[in-house]
């Protein structure tokens, strides 16, 4: 049912108002159908221009996952511009996002009311949203009196959504994506993965992050299929949830397939009875070894994507069978155009290594107000995504590393992905991370991060790599952690690994 002539997310919506099939299914809430989520989240984009909040605004959006977060997405970039931030940040984290977006106003649950209050700067707008029993939302006015603003629908080119970078290092910059990236994004997604209403997607992955929302969220919306959306990722009941709501698919990062990976022994039961069309990975690397794991316990394809906040989320994936998906490979650009450019920002042929650069409807405009980044990330119309690889002749792309990651061991480039997958096969190695750390013989020597499911000593596992890898890549030292430090979205800190050590003083 997804209608490629969409050119916003009302029109998304406009186009299943009269649709009385399931959209939206939560544990323990109404399921809503899409003729409600069009006239639900229609009043509510009608209650915020009555609030004094229209074009060009900026409203952030603090909620756990869920049916009501979702419904204030779709209403806020109707009409302004979303903000969905992390419920998990600190005070002074959301100071600082607010502050930096200058957010004329805040989204919450009414268990959050109280923190909205304090973080609201002078003039700020705050907004409760109410959950009512049959599933819709009711905004409520809690502080602010702004004029009401007269009704104006966002187009095609006006900023739906705003995020930060999720990037390792300095301060992380704005990405706006319009109306026209998200449908671009979405419409790639229905395409690649053969979407209908038939599908299930179940949703494990936090909706303010540009994976869950545009991946799980509305490239099902616009497919006509059922999102099952519980509140977040729990490992003890990701089976549960599978065998209640029977999902066709669902897409998540390496580090939640690896956890899920662990306990598929004890459900082999529901893994049978309840089988999925494909399973897809994307956001980080997935380690060769994982995916094999995974195509035999669950005996269905599993395809990596490639994918990044500037690009709406997705730039390449694996086809589905019969045709091709290659381990080691995030696949072949659908909707996007995939280069690979030398520093020089010469396009370089199939099997020469350079970085990734894309250019696509989905692609943004340019980060806001930053033209240096913006001078620094666009060639000749491609925008380079600081991430190291190269296509095979039949357009597959293979990644190298992320540039700001490779391991630069005394003028030797390394792969930490390539380190990580051989690590992985060792039998007590559960998680791997490899990094550079500081060295001043080599400016940086090769080091790795592990979290192992029994003891193994440094020198057997030197050993094991030295088998698969030579002598310069193996790690000279093993980090043993009971966990392995992440960002907010779940992935690697790998850059800031040595710091986080206390390698680099």
């Amino acid at each position: 049912m997804n209608n490629h002539s969409n050119r916003t997310m009302r029109e998304l919506l406009d186009s299943q108002k009269d649709n009385n099939e399931i959209a939206i299914m939560a544990p323990d809430k109404p399921s809503l159908t899409y003729k409600q989520i069009y006239e639900y989240a229609g009043d509510l984009s009608a209650a915020l221009n009555q609030f004094g909040i229209g074009l060009g605004d900026r409203v952030a959006i603090i909620m756990e996952n869920g049916p009501e977060l979702i419904l204030s997405f779709l209403a806020t970039t109707m009409k302004a511009t979303a903000f969905p931030l992390n419920p998990m940040y600190k005070e002074e984290e959301f100071a600082f996002y607010l502050e930096d977006i200058e957010a004329r106003a805040l989204i919450t649950l009414p268990e959050a009311n109280e923190l909205a209050l304090k973080l609201a700067k002078p003039g700020m707008v705050i907004i409760q949203a109410n959950p009512q029993a049959n599933g819709s939302l009711t905004f409520e006015l809690i502080k602010g009196e702004l004029p009401a603003r007269p009704e104006q629908w966002a187009g095609a080119d006006d900023v739906a959504m705003l995020l930060h970078t999720s990037g390792t290092t300095g301060r992380p910059k704005r990405v706006p994506l319009s109306h026209a990236n998200l449908i671009a994004s979405t419409s790639n997604i229905v395409s690649t993965y053969e979407l209908t209403s038939q599908d299930r997607s179940l949703c494990i992955l936090p909706l303010f992050h540009i994976h869950g929302i545009v991946a799980s969220a509305l490239s099902t919306l616009a497919s006509g299929g059922t999102l099952i959306c519980p509140k977040g990722f729990s490992a003890r009941r990701f089976w549960d949830l599978v065998h209640t709501y029977k999902p066709t698919w669902y897409t998540a990062v390496p580090t939640i397939h690896q956890i899920i990976l662990t306990r598929v022994e004890e459900h082999e039961e529901i893994v049978k009875n309840n089988p999925f069309r494909f399973v897809r990975s994307c956001s980080s690397s997935l380690p060769p070894v994982v995916l094999e794991r995974m195509e035999k316990a669950y005996n269905a394809p599993v395809l990596e994507a490639y994918g990044m906040s500037e690009a709406a989320h997705q730039m390449t994936s694996n086809p589905l069978p019969p045709k091709s998906h290659k381990s080691g490979s995030v696949g072949i650009g659908f909707g996007v155009d995939i280069g690979i450019m030398d520093e020089e920002g010469n396009l370089l042929p199939d099997g020469e290594i350079g970085e990734v650069v894309i250019r696509g409807a989905n692609v943004f405009n340019g980060y806001d107000e930053n033209q240096e980044a913006n001078e620094e990330s666009f060639t000749d119309g491609w925008f380079r995504t600081g991430d190291q690889g190269m296509k095979d002749e039949e357009g597959y792309l293979f990644l190298t590393g992320r540039l700001k990651e490779l391991i630069n061991r005394g003028g030797e480039k390394i792969s930490p992905f390539e380190i990580d997958d051989v690590l992985l096969r060792h039998p007590s190695v559960v998680e791997a991370v490899s990094f550079g750390a500081p060295s001043k013989m080599y400016g940086e020597e090769v080091h790795a991060a592990l979290l192992l499911k029994e003891k193994v000593n440094e020198d057997e596992l030197k050993t094991f790599c030295s088998d698969y890898l030579a002598r310069f890549k193996v790690p000279v030292k093993f980090h043993l952690l009971e966990e392995i430090p992440r960002g907010a979205t779940g992935k690697i800190q790998r850059t800031k690994m040595a710091e986080l050590l206390g390698l680099t003083t």
